[in-house]
């Protein structure tokens, strides 16, 4: 990474906070782009799509030898995308119909090397089981204003509300930036990192993660 410089294409404190553990300097600048679904899109066709859109966007103005990181995560449940709640009846709508049950979290992320004109993009998906959590524990977490920056209206990692029953997969994907699925993006430019970032991320956010290995011996 010594003769690159990496820009993140999000505004998301989450994703600043993750992309920091994988050891390298990096700016940001967010994307504005249209996330209008299109007619007939696979939600995971939808993630990726926005990844890239997002990733070109921030890429454009930029000259440089630079890596553009763009990042999109959804909420699936069946097959409607759960986007970031409109107001507080909407939240509690969202976090009503995913207690109890299992839904996925996909984040795609594109990852544009600008000197070879290469985009790279990956997915990350999760099943996540949500626990059978009260009304007035929603409206409570609703009250706080947690939910409305976030797909599904939730955030996996939150103690006070802590909405997850079970979860044994890639829990910095459910936080919106799976950082094994960008090691391995990066290898794909030759670019391995010095920093354990698979160890990294379990301190940080306190997990252990049973699936780091099979991530990265995967090839895409």
């Amino acid at each position: 990474m010594k003769d690159k410089t990496l820009t993140l294409a999000s505004a998301s404190p989450r994703r600043r906070e993750l992309l920091a553990l994988l050891g390298f300097p990096f700016e940001v600048s967010p994307a504005d782009i249209d996330e209008s679904p299109h007619p007939n899109e696979s939600p995971e066709d939808y993630a990726r799509r926005l990844s890239i859109e997002k990733a070109w966007e921030v890429a454009r103005p930029i000259d440089g030898s630079v890596l553009v990181l763009a990042a999109d995560t959804i909420v699936v449940d069946g097959a409607d995308v759960l986007g970031k709640p409109r107001d507080d009846d909407d939240a509690f709508v969202i976090l009503s119909r995913l207690r109890g049950r299992i839904h996925q979290v996909y984040t795609a992320i594109t990852l544009f090397d600008m000197a070879a004109g290469r985009t790279i993009t990956d997915l990350a998906g999760s099943p996540v089981q949500m626990r059978d959590y009260s009304d007035d524990e929603i409206a409570d977490y609703i009250a706080g204003g947690d939910p409305f920056d976030k797909a599904g209206a939730y955030a996996i990692q939150h103690k006070g509300f802590h909405p997850v029953e079970h979860f044994d997969h890639c829990m910095a994907n459910v936080m919106g930036l799976p950082l094994c699925h960008i090691v391995r993006s990066l290898r794909q430019i030759d670019i391995d990192l010095s920093n354990d970032v698979p160890a990294a991320c379990q301190t940080h956010i306190g997990y252990q993660c049973l699936v780091f290995q099979q991530i990265l011996a995967r090839q895409k």
